[in-house]
């Protein structure tokens, strides 16, 4: 088993842009460290970790658990809002990397048959 990292665009959403710039996230799966976990990566350094079930499921149905919410925006992309103390996050990206990455997670989370 194998770790994941994939790199995505995604737009930071705010009330100052209607059109926000394309900003990176690191996608980030470990099988060996957890295999029920994702981490994601903000601009800042700002890591979020959440249930890979939820990812899945939020792509296509609106999900919350604890300070993350993710949910279908139209069929081509997803939100992800992340709740602290410092605010509220919300971060939107185009599905097919999501979903690029989540085929990859379980990929790597296969066992290898000889």
């Amino acid at each position: 088993m194998s770790a994941v990292e994939q790199y995505a665009r995604a737009h930071i959403v705010t009330d100052a842009a209607e059109d926000p710039p394309a900003v990176p996230v690191a996608l980030r799966y470990d099988p060996e460290a957890d295999p029920r976990e994702v981490h994601i990566t903000l601009p800042g350094h700002h890591e979020w970790v959440f249930a890979r079930d939820l990812l899945e499921e939020g792509l296509r149905v609106p999900v919350t658990a604890g300070d993350v919410h993710i949910w279908p925006c139209g069929r081509v992309q997803a939100v992800m809002e992340f709740h602290s103390p410092n605010g509220v996050e919300v971060v939107q990206f185009d599905s097919k990397a999501l979903i690029r990455f989540l085929r990859r997670t379980y990929m790597a989370a296969a066992p290898v048959t000889h």
